[in-house]
């Protein structure tokens, strides 16, 4: 990985930050997004100590802001530094309905407009290192539970945190096969994954009665983190744009009789109307 860029969201902790500490031991420079200024700054002087890579940096972002994404995104664009991998990990489980000073509902700020606007906004610098550049969503397989909805922000019936959580995974995975068809002949390729269910410091804090009952039965952060670390490894010949992975291998992204392929004819107009909330221009 020596040479390449790479940006990794909610690198702090869990599976960002082996992830990033993976890219980094390859000698990858690699930028971490995190939200904590404090967190963010331990977690880096830890990989560049345990990696000896001192390309390792702490970008400061709160992603569940479209606000401090299109800041970020502006200062990060000016620097001109070709991007080679973007890592959309950053994610978010509120069981309660919490609303952003933008008026979002939290889960939906963090895991669908952060993923979305994070790509779109730094698609250019993706575009200076085709046709090796790409992108891996983190999903969950939560999502196989849930279709596409254009009740984005769960406003229409009684909140249910862990149900809206499985609905931005499942929009992640949409979103992935729209840029892959919008953007694949720009030469970056875009794939989207779930890690299983790891035992990560999100994972004991929103789910804590899971977490406490599956004690020791979960994947380490480690395992969870392996397919991402493959896809930014693969060649990309070896790889399908637009796919779904789960432990190295392409998963399929709906289950028979769950009634969610179907559903996936809803990304353009979800598209839309990220693009409108966003206000990018069409």
């Amino acid at each position: 990985m020596e040479g390449k860029n790479c940006l990794v969201t909610g690198a702090n902790s869990g599976l960002g930050y082996v992830t990033a500490e993976a890219l980094a031991s390859r000698g990858a420079t690699v930028y971490m997004v995190c939200r904590s200024k404090e967190r963010g700054e331990a977690a880096c002087s830890k990989i560049r100590a345990a990696t000896g890579n001192a390309n390792v940096y702490l970008e400061v972002c709160d992603l569940s802001s479209v606000g401090e994404i299109k800041s970020f995104a502006s200062k990060f664009s000016s620097k001109e530094q070709p991007l080679h991998i973007l890592v959309n990990n950053a994610g978010w489980l509120e069981q309660n309905r919490v609303t952003t000073s933008e008026g979002l509902e939290l889960n939906f700020a963090i895991n669908v407009v952060g993923t979305y606007l994070m790509t779109e906004s730094i698609l250019p610098l993706l575009e200076k290192t085709a046709p090796d550049a790409r992108v891996i969503t983190v999903s969950s397989g939560g999502m196989y539970t849930a279709p596409l909805t254009q009740d984005m922000q769960f406003s229409r019936s009684n909140f249910n945190g862990t149900e809206q959580y499985a609905r931005n995974k499942r929009v992640q995975v949409a979103l992935t096969e729209k840029w892959s068809d919008k953007y694949g002949s720009k030469g970056i390729g875009f794939y989207s994954m779930h890690p299983g269910w790891a035992d990560t410091p999100g994972v004991a804090k929103s789910l804590p009665d899971f977490s406490q009952r599956m004690s020791g039965k979960l994947r380490s952060s480690e395992e969870g983190a392996d397919t991402i670390i493959w896809l930014a490894l693969q060649p990309k010949e070896k790889l399908v744009s637009g796919a779904f992975y789960f432990d190295r291998a392409e998963a399929p992204k709906h289950l028979p009789f769950a009634g969610t392929a179907g559903s996936h004819v809803l990304i353009g107009s979800i598209y839309d109307s990220l693009q409108s909330l966003c206000n990018l221009p069409k």
